[in-house]
């Protein structure tokens, strides 16, 4: 009887010990692409705002899906999303939320990234 028992501990044991490393080496990678997504900024301004409100200006222009950053455009996008999530998903529309401070962050900025997009282009 007790051998059984010291078997169903070593097992288990096992189990919970690769649990756990799966559980780590999971989070390594997660930090380390949440790392490189707030990494990828191009300037320091662009860097500092993506860490104060936790998404990248790209993520915040597709969770809204918005191509211009026009004022405009971002309320009724916010308006449309925030409506269509208010019954289903808090989780969505804390998102939403957080894409429309992110873009409202940027066009008081200014669009310093657009511009640097604009004269990177080549011209022929």
């Amino acid at each position: 009887m007790a051998k059984y028992i010291a078997q169903l501990i070593i097992a288990g044991s096992q189990v919970i010990g690769r649990a756990f490393a799966r559980a780590v080496k999971q989070e390594i990678e997660a930090s380390q692409q949440a790392a490189q997504r707030l990494g990828n900024a191009k300037t320091r301004t662009e860097r500092i705002a993506n860490q104060k409100l936790g998404l990248s200006l790209e993520e915040a222009k597709q969770i809204l899906n918005i191509r211009n950053l026009t004022k405009e455009e971002i309320e009724e996008k916010y308006q449309s999303l925030f409506k269509a999530n208010e019954k289903t998903s808090l989780y969505l529309q804390s998102k939403i939320v957080r894409a429309k401070e992110r873009l409202d962050h940027e066009i008081l900025s200014g669009p310093q990234t657009e511009k640097t997009q604009s004269s990177e282009s080549p011209k022929t």
